[in-house]
């Protein structure tokens, strides 16, 4: 018996459109528990955030305690414990890209913002509101510095383009990402994360492919094709590890 269960604060925000899709993904896993990480990703699409009736909500579905839930919430930065903006901005400031300006980019949005990490410049959830966060490496080290935008990637930033691209969404624009779909809002991607995609809207009924590749992707590639370079073979008389000996 979980702590959640008929708490009424918690029904009046999750309504039975919630539930139901709550049910369609325990319904998809053999162990109902197994839904807990797309199911906060849903609770996340309808207040911007997993709020503490969230996890309350988590809990009563999946049969956890609110204990468990959040200590699954506080472990991964992509479930956020306060409301988020319209958009979430996110600077890469791992080695690569920090050492390229993304120390550079983020400490000017942020002066710019006026908004320190997860701090939301505007008020939260409205238009043009902006979540603002520096992230651990986001895999694209080839087109550094990076930044993402509801988690699509915005390539090869400086100071002045991430400042341009912020002012184009706080004035309710969408500029297309370097790759992948077009720009939704925060609660919208969050549903897709979840699990759930709007088939029946006609703006998604659009083709996402993109190029998965670039220039500086293939530059190593490239150059070992003209120089002839190859890695070495692996020697044959190379013992293989006793694995039953540890």
């Amino acid at each position: 018996m979980t702590t959640a269960q008929n708490n009424p604060a918690q029904h009046d925000v999750f309504g039975p459109d919630v539930e139901a899709k709550a049910k369609q993904l325990i319904d998809r896993y053999p162990q109902a528990r197994s839904a807990l990480l797309p199911m906060l990703h849903l609770v996340q699409s309808v207040q911007g955030h997993v709020s503490q009736e969230g996890v309350a909500f988590c809990a009563e579905q999946l049969d956890l305690s609110e204990a468990e839930v959040s200590a699954v919430v506080t472990f991964y930065t992509m479930y956020k414990r306060k409301p988020c903006g319209e958009h979430l901005v996110s600077v890469c400031t791992n080695t690569l890209c920090a050492a390229l300006g993304g120390d550079a980019i983020y400490a000017k949005l942020s002066e710019h913002l006026g908004a320190g990490h997860e701090e939301v410049a505007g008020e939260a959830g409205e238009p043009g509101s902006i979540m603002l966060e520096h992230a651990e490496c986001l895999a694209a080290c080839d087109l550094a510095p990076v930044l993402q935008v509801n988690y699509e990637y915005y390539d090869n930033q400086t100071p002045e383009t991430a400042v341009e691209l912020v002012d184009s969404l706080r004035r309710g624009e969408r500029p297309s990402p370097s790759r992948g779909a077009p720009l939704t809002d925060f609660k919208s991607v969050e549903l897709q994360l979840a699990g759930f995609f709007p088939e029946d809207d006609e703006a998604f009924r659009i083709d996402v492919d993109g190029p998965s590749q670039a220039v500086e992707t293939l530059r190593g590639a490239q150059l070992a094709a003209e120089r002839a370079w190859t890695a070495p073979a692996m020697p044959e008389d190379v013992p293989l590890p006793d694995l039953e000996a540890k």
